[in-house]
């Protein structure tokens, strides 16, 4: 096949896909899943080896979706060597097209309905270009999927010069709690174990998007960020308002500890020169479930916080000292406004009787068990009641079973609870120090020093945006698990990862994307050239170079 011929398949693979709205959490998740399946199992490989393709379902998932596996398995000689691929194909909901809603997944029409919009200039500029197509999903990542699909295709027609096997996951619930893979982990591992495959790598086709304005490079990530959510329940002392002096706000803590971190560049994680995004606030509110004039007695604040290096353990103990600086300096403020206010109305100032204290949840556990010999048996009994409840998320829950916790506990004095919520994302870091991570440097520097495009075709180390990528490895280190498990309230019920399978994975990952803007909104779109010639060749070239590279 050649370069014209795969982007016309590619394109036409792209059209298809995304005529099929796959929105994440409804029923269009698992007709987009029959979809893929059906594209494949109309491949003369397929039709003579069934047995390659089948679904692997999300286990007591409520939408019965599933992800679908496709094996190619080469027979010009005998093989373990294997490329993992994976493409998710959810999508983010289209309420915000507007009355656009209904032709968001048909490329065609909708550009012809964009050019009624009053859109800015750079967007009204790539649309009258005719250089990109848009819609939903066709950026984020149905393109991508379209690249690894016709990929198997083409190498499958000719299976019988072909050594190696492929190993595609079309995934669902990537939008949401990467469902979808988190169940083809423990089947990759399975089959890892049974069949004695070696995995080299783990390769995405994840949308790629300059970095900032004015950037022209294009992206090769080899490796991914991590992301963990350091979270603060912090117990304050209520109070009527008419007496506020006699309380200590939680509010007034949580804000000070959102100000400390949120959008700090002291908190940017930094390997090889690169740099994540500071943390963000994704929450913050008290707890107080209704109106009054009593002072909230508690409150919750968490953050979005990326890692290229850190690990949760080390993450942990960053916040807690954090929490424990800004206790200081709130007691502090407190004091001072308490003096002030002391002297304007001529009374005896004593200072207030609040102290800092900051605790991690495992601390905290340790704590109540000395007072509560059947705590573990009593939150097994919260968490399944937690369970019960269809009407909370899994972030919720775990607020609710430290709040649970903690009001067991006789010490009612003001404290921080420093703990992880979930999800948690592990980052890739390919340093270079193992074999298959010098195999993968090697395959794609190769695959892009080979590829002639006018397009300025860049190295980066990590993949910017939180993907499923993450689960091709977890931690080692046994420590920084139990750790993790320990500060994760709920773990194993409201929220579990395949650890163990993760870590037999432990691979070496690589994003090679099509080139588009705008993912998540309205004006999604992809650009045609690098998407269907350019990142189809650079990942082609990647899996051939991993197959037939020798170790080091």
């Amino acid at each position: 096949m050649d370069a014209k011929q795969r982007a016309a398949r590619i394109e036409a693979l792209t059209r298809e896909l995304t005529s099929q709205f796959s929105v994440l959490e409804t029923s269009d998740e698992v007709a987009m899943a029959e979809k893929v399946y059906g594209i494949f199992s109309q491949m003369p490989y397929f039709q003579a080896h069934p047995e390659n393709l089948r679904f692997i379902p999300v286990k007591d998932d409520p939408w019965q979706r599933k992800s679908v596996m496709a094996v190619v398995r080469g027979e010009k000689a005998p093989s373990k060597r294997t490329v993992v691929m994976i493409g998710h194909i959810d999508t983010v909901g289209v309420s915000d097209y507007g009355p656009l809603a209904g032709c968001a997944n048909q490329p065609d029409v909708l550009l012809e309905k964009l050019k009624e919009l009053d859109l800015s200039e750079a967007v009204r500029r790539d649309l009258e270009s005719g250089d990109y197509l848009f819609g939903r999903g066709i950026f984020d990542m149905k393109s991508g999927d379209a690249i690894l699909i016709a990929l198997l295709e083409e190498i499958s027609q000719d299976i019988a010069h072909f050594t190696g096997n492929l190993i595609y996951g079309a995934v669902c619930d990537e939008e949401g709690s990467s469902g979808g893979m988190l169940n083809l982990v423990p089947e990759l591992a399975r089959m890892q174990r049974e069949e004695g495959l070696e995995y080299l790598a783990l390769l995405d086709t994840d949308y790629m998007t300059s970095e900032f304005e004015g950037d022209e490079n294009k992206y090769v990530y080899v490796g991914t960020v991590g992301k963990l959510m350091p979270t603060f329940y912090v117990v304050g002392k209520e109070t009527h308002v008419g007496e506020a002096f006699k309380g200590l706000d939680p509010n007034q803590l949580a804000s000070k500890i959102s100000a400390r971190v949120n959008l700090n560049p002291e908190f940017c994680d930094v390997a090889e020169g690169e740099v994540t995004l500071p943390p963000v606030t994704l929450r913050q509110r008290d707890m107080k479930p209704e109106y009054s004039c009593q002072s909230a007695k508690s409150a919750v604040l968490y953050f979005n916080y990326a890692t290229h290096n850190s690990t949760p353990d080390q993450v942990l103990a960053l916040m807690v000292d954090v929490a424990e600086e800004c206790f200081f300096q709130v007691l502090d403020t407190l004091n001072q406004y308490y003096r002030t206010f002391c002297n304007m109305c001529r009374r005896p100032f004593e200072r207030l009787p609040w102290k800092a204290r900051v605790m991690t949840y495992q601390q905290l556990y340790a704590a109540v068990q000395q007072e509560v010999p059947l705590l573990p048996e009593l939150i097994a009994q919260k968490t399944r009641e937690l369970l019960a409840r269809q009407d909370i998320d899994t972030r919720v829950r775990t607020t609710m079973l430290v709040e649970y916790v903690h009001g067991l506990w006789s010490d009612k004095d003001p404290i921080v609870l420093v703990y992880l919520t979930p999800p948690y994302y592990p980052h890739v870091h390919v340093s270079g120090e193992s074999e298959k991570e010098r195999l993968l440097l090697r395959a794609v520097e190769e695959a892009v020093n080979s590829t002639r495009t006018d397009y300025k075709v860049s190295y980066k180390k990590f993949f910017p945006y939180i993907s499923d990528l993450s689960y091709g490895a977890a931690p080692q280190d046994p420590e920084i698990i139990r750790a993790l498990k320990r500060n994760t309230p709920g773990f194993g019920a409201f929220y579990d990862l395949p650890l163990k399978e993760m870590q037999a994975l432990n691979l070496p990952v690589v994003n090679i994307g099509p080139f588009g803007k705008d993912a998540h909104k309205f004006t999604e779109r992809i650009e045609k050239n690098y998407t269907f010639q350019v990142a189809p060749e650079l990942v082609h070239k990647t899996v051939l170079n991993l197959l037939r590279e020798e170790k080091a």
